[in-house]
C-alpha cells in the first residue's frame, strides 16, 4: 500500500501543479533530492524548518497562499523546532514562556494571538 500523502504534500503537489513544474523541479529550488522530497510529502521525512522561509521566497506566497502553506504544516509536523541561542535575552525569553503556555491559552488568547501574528491590531 503507497504511503498517504500528507496535508503538506497536498499543498506542495498543488503548488507544484499551478506553477506549471515536476518534482524534479521543486526539488531543485529547494536543493534537495527528488527521493527526499518525495518523502516529505508523504511522511516520511520531516520538512526542513529552513522550507518555512525558502518555499515563502523561492514561491512568493502571500495572503491566502502563505495561510493555507502555514496551515498545511501545522497539520503535518509533528514537532516544531526553533534555534534560539542567537537571539537577544529578551526574545530567548519570550520562546521559552511561549512554549511552556501555548496549551493554557483560551480560544479567544488565541485568536488574538494569531491575528497578532499576521500583522493584525
Amino acid at each position: 500500500m503507497p504511503p498517504e500523502i500528507t496535508p503538506l504534500g497536498k499543498f506542495l503537489r498543488k503548488l507544484r501543479i499551478d506553477r506549471g513544474e515536476i518534482l524534479r523541479n521543486m526539488a531543485e529550488r529547494l536543493n534537495v533530492t527528488v527521493s527526499f522530497l518525495s518523502a516529505v510529502e508523504t511522511g516520511r521525512k520531516t520538512m526542513p524548518s529552513k522550507w518555512n522561509s525558502d518555499i515563502c521566497r523561492e514561491y512568493r506566497l502571500e495572503g491566502s497562499d502563505a495561510d493555507a502553506f502555514t496551515k498545511a504544516v501545522a497539520e503535518t509536523t509533528p514537532i516544531v523546532e526553533l534555534r534560539i541561542r542567537e537571539l537577544p535575552a529578551e526574545s530567548r525569553t519570550l520562546a521559552v514562556e511561549f512554549a511552556r503556555r501555548i496549551n493554557s491559552f483560551s480560544p479567544s488568547q488565541r485568536k488574538r494571538l494569531g491575528e497578532f501574528m499576521k500583522g493584525g491590531k
